[in-house]
């Protein structure tokens, strides 16, 4: 199984983003996605950070740890609901839904297990994917 830990960020939000997927093997975290955009949000960066962590797992079942209780409360909450009534909720658009659609179908296709963990309160892995988001943000690459 792969275990993976995500974390996007923009600064300013919104602003210049970046998103990082840090893989562990026997306690040692690294980097095995990064990615940047020009002008998006936090809420985007975590959503892309997610969808790249299942991409990368592929058919492998993974465990992705994440501080983002919004994206986790999408998959495991609100999507089932607002796939059913035609992708609507009953208090107006769903923001992000490109993001949703596409992160909801790799989460059901694929063997995920959502972790979240708080955010910024010292755990190394989160704050390692924490620390590559903002360097992806200001252009690093793998």
């Amino acid at each position: 199984m792969k275990i993976l830990w995500t974390d996007g960020s923009a600064s300013p939000n919104p602003g210049p983003g970046g998103f990082s997927v840090i893989e562990v093997n026997e306690g040692v975290g690294k980097p095995v996605v990064l990615g940047r955009d020009k002008n998006t949000t936090n809420i985007r960066m975590e959503g892309m950070a997610l969808i790249s962590a299942i991409k990368y797992a592929g058919d492998e079942e993974c465990e992705i740890h994440s501080d983002s209780e919004f994206w986790i409360n999408v998959l495991t909450k609100w999507a089932p609901g607002w796939e059913k009534n035609g992708w609507k909720k009953k208090t107006g658009e769903i923001k992000n839904l490109d993001l949703v659609k596409e992160l909801y179908e790799l989460y059901c296709r694929n063997s995920v297990k959502l972790v979240w963990v708080r955010g910024h309160v010292g755990t190394e892995f989160n704050e390692m994917a924490d620390e590559w988001a903002n360097k992806a943000r200001e252009g690093a690459s793998l």
